[in-house]
């Protein structure tokens, strides 16, 4: 998910993450299915902020490659 650019949408495939970062990860809604798009970077490109079952969260690009997502598109 590291990789997806502000505008871009993907479904979440699979949580690879273990442990307490699993468990935050999960309880922010990144579940499989769920819709995600990316909103915007910050100046750096980290965080990222996304948009995630209607709600608006920033989250590091470190985390964010612990999500397998489907799609990447517009």
């Amino acid at each position: 998910m590291s990789d997806l650019q502000p505008g871009e949408e993907a479904i979440v495939a699979q949580v690879l993450a273990t442990g307490r970062i699993r468990h935050r990860l999960l309880e922010m809604g990144f579940i499989r299915g769920a819709r995600l798009k990316v909103e915007k970077l910050a100046p750096m490109g980290d965080p990222m902020e996304l948009v995630i079952k209607g709600y608006h969260l920033s989250l590091r690009r470190e985390e964010g490659q612990c999500i397998l997502v489907e799609g990447g598109g517009q």
